[in-house]
């Protein structure tokens, strides 16, 4: 399989400039016209190289390269500008953890030359990758180790996604890396002080923002323990929300991978069935109507009525002895 290069590019004679660069290359061209048309293909594709134009239209300098770094940072930044001064080299080194930098104009046999090296940085640096479940295991471990509570809603929250995983008639290993992206997927709190994971009053402004960050703590973790694509999507989006306003990206629709809405739907239905530090559980039958409720705007439709018809026949099934 070739590898990917985006070039994200507001220039409209951009794209066929580029492809003329990248004809008889070993790997495959694709563009994009904005920071939003980036994050979805980022979102849809195995991206190995991407060259972003310093200034989008809405999205100028480094801004959008912290998000794309969090959505794929196996992936080798390079950032193409008209004028590299000191700040914004900084800027894109400290946040956007960019690799290289391209000053316009440059010559067509440079930009080709410069995209094919970063190809062999990223098949270099994914050629250590692997599926280890030892390392899985470990990590898991380590977050019972840190919270009690999370190994049973852990291992609920797994139960529930397979359930709809099965619905769904996902392949074995999908359904290996939902048990594994359930399992970790609050991995990301690991070194949160216990007061603040077991704090029974409402959070400051200050600690909800750092509660915030542990999907992309978590992700983080996973992808230094090489860990599956799919886990660590589910890691690090499954606080997103199906109407946009979930974070740490801010992606919505089907724009979130189907594996992290299907773990989103188990973890809201079990958070709110389980007692907590700060209230007792709700009853199943009030938390399905309210779940209901969020149909369309914080859960995904569809998988919420696969979820619900599953855990009513579930119910029935328990009612019956069988």
């Amino acid at each position: 399989m070739l590898e990917k290069v985006l070039f994200v590019d507001g220039e409209k004679n951009a794209p066929k400039s580029m492809e003329r660069v990248f004809v008889d290359a070993d790997m495959t061209f694709i563009n994009a016209g904005s920071a939003k048309e980036a994050l979805k293909l980022l979102v849809e594709s195995e991206i190995g190289v991407l060259a972003k134009n310093n200034i989008l239209p809405g999205m100028s300098g480094v801004e959008p390269l912290s998000c794309l770094g969090d959505l794929s940072p196996e992936t080798v930044k390079i950032l193409m500008t008209g004028h590299a001064d000191l700040p914004t080299s900084l800027d894109a080194i400290n946040i956007g953890e960019v690799f290289r930098f391209i000053v316009k104009s440059w010559e067509k046999g440079e930009l080709g030359k410069v995209a094919r090296d970063e190809v062999d940085h990223y098949r270099l640096d994914n050629s250590m990758g692997g599926d280890d479940e030892a390392k899985l295991l470990s990590l898991a471990q380590a977050i019972e180790l840190k919270d009690p509570y999370t190994r049973g809603h852990c291992d609920r929250v797994a139960g529930f996604a397979l359930m709809m995983a099965e619905r769904l008639g996902m392949d074995e290993e999908s359904r290996q890396h939902i048990k594994y992206g359930s399992s970790l997927h609050d991995c990301g709190k690991i070194g949160f002080p216990d007061a603040l994971l077991n704090s029974s009053g409402k959070l400051n402004d200050s600690e909800f923002a750092t509660i915030r960050k542990h999907p992309v703590w978590g992700a983080r973790v996973a992808r230094q323990a090489r860990l599956p694509r799919k886990v660590i999507n589910i890691i690090l989006y499954h606080h997103e929300r199906y109407d946009g306003e979930g974070y740490p990206c801010g992606l919505s629709g089907e724009t979130i991978p189907l594996e992290a809405r299907i773990v989103t739907i188990a973890d809201v239905f079990d958070a709110m069935t389980s007692k907590r530090p700060y209230r007792d559980p709700l009853p199943r039958k009030e938390t399905l109507e309210m779940m209901n409720a969020m149909s369309g705007h914080q859960l995904d439709p569809e998988l919420m009525r696969i979820f619900y018809d599953a855990l009513l026949e579930g119910f029935a099934n328990e009612l019956c002895g069988t």
